[in-house]
């Protein structure tokens, strides 16, 4: 991918299936060339033929394994380096629903590798070339699970509230540079992620379940519409933006320098 696109092109994480392939599907018709990473590498074929004929686009396969340190370090040169990529969908990760108590230490080692180590290091790399060139987006998929510690998801919970955490504070940073950030919060999604987790989509219930077709519609509709953070299922913008006040609204207290009165200690007078 040498020659300039005026769209640019797009690499997409968890390319195969799900909402990745959605993404695939949905950013080739927009008129993007495509960046195909995921592990099996006979599904991204397949997609890669497929996007190919339908939107005469370009479309680089890379079999991909987010675990494998050289693997992601390649996707890091490629979005450092490579000036046409203008668009990452960092999508790839994994979900865990067993208690943490007897949780497998190396499957959480596993899930937090996926969605955090490999969601940081290639959201880094696509700000450094994104920045450099001044222009680009990075799209990260999070979860309204991150919000939600009663949902008992205890290291997946955590390892997707950081997602928001990375994307919220990294366009702060980014402000002004020409690189802009999304963060996506699917609710529950008809997606392969249950039966690999060993919850089974038959668990969940079918009124909660959205279609991924719908959400990826609708989070490319949120970043055409400048939305930091998507949540497709929520129906009021306004909830989320009284979430967001009440945060800013904490934050002249939240460092002072000493504790609230209701500990009960003497605090000396000013000298």
């Amino acid at each position: 991918m040498t020659n300039i696109t005026p769209k640019g092109a797009a690499l997409i994480t968890g390319a195969s299936s799900g909402i990745g392939a959605v993404y695939a599907d949905r950013l080739a018709r927009r008129g993007y060339d495509l960046v195909l990473a995921a592990r099996d590498e006979g599904r991204l074929q397949a997609l890669s033929t497929r996007l190919r004929a339908e939107a005469g686009v370009k479309v680089d396969v890379l079999k991909t394994d987010l675990t494998v340190r050289d693997d992601i370090r390649k996707l890091e040169a490629r979005l450092r380096d490579d000036a046409n990529l203008t668009l990452l969908i960092n999508n790839a990760g994994a979900a865990l629903f067993e208690p943490f108590a007897v949780a497998d230490a190396d499957s959480l080692d596993n899930l937090i590798q996926l969605n955090v180590t490999a969601v940081t290091r290639l959201a880094n790399a696509a700000a450094a070339g994104f920045s450099q060139r001044g222009r680009g987006t990075i799209v990260n998929i999070g979860s309204i699970v991150g919000l939600m510690p009663q949902f008992k998801s205890t290291v997946y919970g955590a390892t997707k509230a950081y997602v928001l955490y990375l994307s919220e504070s990294l366009n702060d940073e980014l402000a002004g540079s020409g690189v802009t950030v999304q963060a996506v919060l699917p609710g529950a999604t008809r997606t392969e992620i249950w039966d690999r987790s060993g919850r089974g989509i038959e668990n969940v219930p079918s009124e909660i379940l959205m279609h991924v077709d719908e959400l990826v519609d609708a989070a490319l509709a949120g970043l055409d519409q400048g939305e930091l953070v998507t949540i497709p299922s929520l129906p009021e913008a306004a909830d989320w933006a009284a979430v967001t006040t009440a945060r800013a609204n904490l934050q002249p207290n939240l460092s002072r320098p000493h504790p609230a009165a209701r500990y009960g200690l003497k605090i000396p007078e000013p000298a």
